[in-house]
C-alpha cells in the first residue's frame, strides 16, 4: 500500500482510459482496501493537463502533504485519478519558477510531439505534418488553412464514439452547444486572434502573473513590458490553436471519464463501503471530470460529501438553470450540485491567464463574431465564454462568495455553490497560462477539509 513517491497513506490509484473504462485490479484494490484500512473520509483528486503518471503522482503527493497535520485525528484515505491527458512542454506545473517565453510561438518540440502521439495514438503522420508547418511557417493563406484542417483531423472533429456526448458545457432547448469556432472557422482569422491574445497576455503580465505596470495590456503590439516590438503575425497563433484544440479534446475526454468511469465506480464504492464519505477534488480539466462524475452517480447514492474545483477549465455557466444571455439555455450540469451531500466549492483566481484570456477566445461558438480584440479583463470575467476557474460559478441562485482568508475563518455553507477567490495564493506563473497550475498550497488543502467538514 505504501508508495515511496507519495506523501500520504493509505493511497490508491485509479487509471481510466479515454472512454472511461477503469483498471479492474486498481478498482478492486480500492474497494477492498477502504474498509480494511478503516477509512472514514476518502479524498479523490483528478489532475488536469498532465503527460504521465509520474507528473500526476508528484502533484498528488505535494497537494496531499499537509492533510495529515491539518486533520491529525481524521481517518483519511487518498485516491489519485489517472486519465489520458497532456500539457504542452512550454507550460509550467506545480510551484515552478516562471518560464521565459519568446515573443513568437515555438515550433513543436520533441517532448510535445511525444505527448501528442501518446494521447492521440495512430496519428503520427498528422503530428509530423503539423510540426513541419510550424517549423517552416510558409504563407499565411493556404498553408494556415491546411494547418487548421490537420488540427481538426488530429482531435477528431466531429468526435466519434462515446466521447461525442461530452463536448458541450451548455444546452439550448435540448440541443448541446456546437463546436467552438476555432475548430470550424477560418484558420487564418482564428490564428490571428490567438496571436493577438498571446501578445496581450505576454505584454500585460510579469513572470509572476501580476499585471505589469507602465505598458497597457490593451496594446496588442506590446509583446513584453517595455519592449518596442513587432505586431503579432497569424503563424504566432498557430501553435496556440493546436494547444487549444488538444485541450478541447481533453475537456471532452474529462466528461467521458467522469460520468462513465468515476461516477459509476463511486456507485460501486457506496455499495461496498456505504459509510465512507467521499470528497472530490479536481484541477483544470480534472475539475470537469469530477463534476461529470456527479452525473454518473447511480440513483440513491449520497456518499459524495463535497466537491472542490481548483482553476476549473470549463464554463462558469455549467451549473446554471438559465443563461443570462439566453433564457432558453441551461448549463450541461444544471442541478448536479444537488447530488452532493455538501457544498460545491469553486476556487478561482484572476491571475489565471489560461482561463482569463485564452479560454474565452477558444470557447467561442461558430458564428459568433466577437474576437478577443479590445476585450478587457473585466469583460472576460462576466462574458459569455468565461471559465469557472477565472470568475467562479455564475448564474446559480444562492451561490455564496468569499475571499480565501474569510473562507478559512468562516464555516462554509453545508450545501449549494460556493465561490472562493483564491488569488491571494494562486498567483505565480508566466505566460501563456499564468497561475493556472499554482495550486499546491496549504490554504487550498484547508479549503478541501472545510468543504468536507473533515475535522
Amino acid at each position: 500500500m505504501a508508495d515511496p513517491d507519495m506523501s500520504v497513506t493509505p493511497y490508491w490509484e485509479l487509471t481510466f482510459d479515454a472512454d472511461g473504462d477503469v483498471d479492474a485490479g486498481q478498482r478492486d484494490r480500492l474497494l477492498d482496501g477502504v474498509g480494511k484500512r478503516g477509512v472514514v473520509d476518502l479524498v479523490v483528486f483528478a489532475h488536469g493537463w498532465n503527460n504521465d503518471r509520474s507528473g500526476a503522482t508528484r502533484l498528488y503527493s505535494r497537494f496531499f502533504a499537509p492533510f495529515p497535520t491539518l486533520a491529525p485525528h481524521a481517518e483519511l484515505g487518498y485516491v489519485g485519478v489517472l486519465w489520458p491527458s497532456m500539457r504542452f512542454s512550454d507550460e509550467p506545473i506545480g510551484d515552478f519558477k516562471p518560464v521565459a517565453v519568446a515573443p513568437s510561438r515555438p515550433a513543436l518540440d520533441k517532448n510535445t510531439r511525444h505527448a501528442l502521439l501518446e494521447v492521440f495514438p495512430g496519428r503520427a503522420t498528422i503530428v509530423e505534418q503539423l510540426a513541419r508547418l510550424l517549423d517552416q511557417r510558409p504563407d499565411e493563406g493556404a498553408s494556415l488553412e491546411e494547418f487548421g484542417r490537420l488540427v481538426r483531423l488530429l482531435v477528431e472533429v466531429p468526435p466519434q464514439g462515446p466521447q461525442g456526448a461530452f463536448t458541450a458545457d451548455t444546452i439550448a432547448e435540448g440541443v448541446p452547444e456546437g463546436t467552438p469556432g476555432m475548430l470550424c472557422g477560418d484558420a487564418v482569422t482564428v490564428c490571428a486572434d490567438f496571436a493577438t491574445a498571446l501578445a496581450e497576455v505576454e505584454g500585460g503580465m510579469t513572470p509572476a502573473g501580476e499585471p505589469a505596470t507602465g505598458e497597457s495590456s490593451a496594446n496588442p503590439s506590446a509583446v513584453m513590458s517595455g519592449a518596442a516590438v513587432r505586431l503579432p503575425q497569424a503563424w504566432d497563433g498557430a501553435h496556440e490553436l493546436l494547444r487549444q484544440a488538444t485541450y478541447f479534446a481533453m475537456k471532452r475526454r474529462a466528461g467521458t471519464v467522469g460520468e462513465r468511469g468515476l461516477g459509476r465506480l463511486l456507485g460501486q464504492l457506496a455499495r461496498t463501503a456505504p459509510n465512507v464519505r467521499v470528497h472530490l477534488v479536481g484541477h483544470s480539466f480534472g475539475a470537469r471530470l469530477v463534476s461529470f462524475a456527479l452525473r454518473g452517480l447511480p440513483e440513491g447514492v449520497h456518499g459524495v460529501k463535497s466537491v472542490t474545483l481548483l482553476q476549473a477549465a470549463f464554463s462558469h455557466y455549467a451549473f446554471a438553470a438559465r443563461l443570462p444571455h439566453d433564457t432558453r439555455a441551461s448549463g450541461v450540469l444544471n442541478g448536479q450540485q444537488k447530488r452532493i451531500d455538501g457544498p460545491l466549492v469553486c476556487c478561482h483566481s484572476r491571475h489565471d491567464s489560461a482561463l482569463g484570456t485564452i479560454y474565452p477566445l477558444a470557447s467561442r461558438m461558430a458564428g459568433d463574431a466577437r474576437t478577443v480584440l479590445g476585450l478587457s479583463v473585466n469583460s472576460l470575467l462576466g462574458g459569455k465564454w468565461g471559465a469557472l476557474g477565472y470568475g467562479g460559478v455564475q448564474a446559480v441562485k444562492g451561490t455564496r462568495s468569499f475571499k480565501l482568508a474569510d473562507a478559512l475563518k468562516a464555516q462554509l455553507p453545508t450545501s449549494g455553490c460556493v465561490n472562493i477567490d483564491a488569488a491571494a495564493v494562486v498567483k505565480t506563473g508566466g505566460p501563456p497560462s499564468g497561475a493556472h497550475s499554482d495550486i499546491c498550497h496549504r490554504e487550498l488543502a484547508r479549503v478541501v477539509l472545510a468543504a468536507g467538514r473533515i475535522t
